[in-house]
């Protein structure tokens, strides 16, 4: 059986339609409240190319596939792979695209996972590339977001941090031009959403605007989505330019959730960990949820 989603790349929240992000959002509800099945994916191999670290993604990319009865291969970081030799993105996928039937691919440069994607003939997820886009990350967003208020259309959200270097916002901002929200984008000059993000935003007839101030928009807000600082992306100081407290939260709605896609460095305070507006947690855990639907829908024509 084949859907939209057979054989396809995953590069960017661009690639996907409205109809398509829904559709993975409620095949991962069908999954995280009936379960998966767990042979559907029976001798599919995934090949887990990380060329950058990570945790949570790589993690639950792979425990989906073993969730799904398929098998993992690959690396966890460019040091132990031909790329230490000189080899290209393009020619190490040629190779690894015999070997799988799936890649997921990080790299710390922008636009590798689109060299990627043609270079191999197999269906390529882009886990994050550099400042540009994390698309997996977004869905596990929008899921989360709708879990936690029942929808995504009329809600008021923040983003607080580094939104200039941050993939996971720019990927998000995009992602909720689908939906009717109403954005603040929160931050020091410095660190200021880049204009192309702004510009895509204003072409889909998003509403936003730019503040220094968490304390001026924190009643209206749904949810405050929080970023570190991506030092590993930035020569600017690594202070944290803001840290998120009990008493910051004071003013805001009873409904106000609070989201980080992690990892978090020093922004939110630990103190907020046991209030009923964290949600980070609950967001991580979705994680597996969106990449079985992902893997399901890529590789098992649901």
């Amino acid at each position: 059986m084949k859907s939209a989603f057979t054989g396809r790349d995953l590069i960017s929240l661009a690639d996907l339609s409205k109809r398509e992000i829904e559709e993975v959002l409620q095949v991962a509800a069908s999954f995280k409240k009936e379960g998966v099945p767990e042979e559907l994916l029976k001798g599919k191999i995934l090949a887990s190319c990380f060329f950058e670290p990570s945790t949570r993604t790589r993690l639950s990319f792979e425990a989906a596939m073993h969730r799904l009865g398929g098998s993992v291969i690959g690396f966890s970081t460019s040091s132990s792979t031909s790329a230490q030799k000189g080899e290209s993105i393009s020619d190490s996928m040629r190779v690894i695209a015999n070997l799988c039937d799936l890649i997921v691919i990080r790299h710390n440069l922008e636009g590798s996972a689109r060299a990627a994607a043609d270079a191999a003939f197999k269906p390529v997820i882009n886990a994050g590339d550099g400042a540009n886009q994390h698309p997996t990350q977004t869905l596990l967003d929008l899921f989360t977001i709708r879990e936690l208020h029942g929808k995504i259309d009329g809600l008021q959200i923040a983003m607080l941090g580094d939104l200039r270097y941050s993939r996971t916002v720019h990927s998000l901002a995009l992602g909720l031009a689908h939906y009717a929200t109403r954005l603040y984008f929160i931050s020091s000059q410095d660190l200021s959403l880049p204009e192309e993000i702004a510009e895509s935003l204003r072409k889909a007839g998003m509403k936003f605007s730019y503040h220094t101030d968490l304390e001026e928009v924190m009643p209206k807000l749904d949810i405050l989505y929080m970023t570190r600082r991506q030092i590993e992306r930035s020569s600017l100081p690594e202070k944290v330019p803001f840290v998120l407290r009990k008493q910051h939260l004071e003013k805001a709605k009873e409904s106000l959730r609070v989201m980080h896609p992690l990892p978090r460095a020093g922004e939110i305070d630990l103190s907020v960990d046991a209030l009923p507006q964290a949600a980070y947690f609950q967001q991580a855990a979705n994680g597996l949820t969106i990449r079985q639907a992902l893997l399901a829908l890529i590789l098992g024509g649901l």
